[in-house]
């Protein structure tokens, strides 16, 4: 079942170039980070694989010569990830580390990549479960007793997909005991270890990044109010429980969406 959607916890910004809504997306990340040290002495930061955001982890890379974030109190983790060795030109870990983690002062004893290559991977998915559990805190409320990210970034595919969760993995979409669990995805013919919703949905910010024109029918769905695309689409299950969902599109993708970039 899909959590209805509250038009109070989400905000949609569009920018006229993929590069311009990289930079917000990199100002926001940086605000949130500050935030939540600043509050706690520390930030849980969950990063996303894929194509989209490598642009934007360069971004970040750039701008920490200049602006005073403090990488060393991030806890990082991966939202999702291929059934790879780290090293492997597939892995979202390696994009993340040469793009990003290279070129920031991270400690690297807080940088905890998903080993999405271990031979027992339902093994492994549990263990990377219990490794959040102990590091992040659970939340209150709605989202009480799942631990609670201070960000998670998420990207979305051209078919509605976000993290490793596809229309056609439909126990994943519906998963509600497990927060990380790993699957066969029958379009790409291979497993994936992934973030659940229930873990998604308890974060205290998530921001969804959408640029290209190739996602403007996705995007489109994700922001209409057909309620039948909520089964078609699994980013429309992106559902904060208390938290803040900002959706960060370019005008490529914003096209058949009726918001314009400002």
């Amino acid at each position: 079942m899909t959590r209805q959607r509250s038009e109070d916890n989400r905000q949609v910004l569009v920018q006229r170039t993929a590069a311009q809504a990289e930079v917000l997306v990199a100002e926001l990340l940086e605000s949130i980070v500050c935030e939540a040290v600043g509050r706690r002495n520390i930030c849980h930061l969950a990063l996303a694989g894929g194509t989209t955001p490598r642009a934007l982890y360069q971004q970040l890379a750039q701008r920490a010569m200049t602006t005073a974030v403090p990488w060393h109190q991030v806890e990082i983790f991966f939202g999702d990830e291929r059934d790879v060795p780290q090293d492997h030109v597939e892995s979202n870990y390696r994009t993340v580390q040469r793009t990003l983690l290279d070129h920031v002062p991270v400690d690297l004893a807080r940088v905890h990549p998903m080993p999405a290559d271990a031979g027992d991977l339902h093994a492994a998915a549990a263990e990377y479960e219990q490794t959040i559990r102990a590091i992040v805190p659970a939340g209150d409320g709605p989202a009480g007793g799942i631990p609670q990210f201070d960000l998670i970034l998420l990207g979305m595919g051209g078919d509605g997909h976000t993290g490793s969760l596809f229309a056609c993995t439909p126990k994943a979409l519906d998963e509600r005991k497990k927060l990380i669990l790993v699957h066969f995805v029958p379009v790409l013919g291979r497993s994936r270890m992934t973030f659940t919703f229930p873990l998604i949905n308890a974060a205290r910010n998530t921001i969804l990044l959408i640029t290209g024109g190739d996602k403007a029918d996705a995007a489109a769905a994700l922001l209409s109010d057909d309620p039948e695309a909520a089964g078609r689409l699994p980013a429309r299950r992106i559902c904060p429980a208390g938290g803040k969902l900002i959706i960060v599109l370019d005008a490529a993708a914003a096209r058949k969406t009726g918001h314009k970039p400002k």
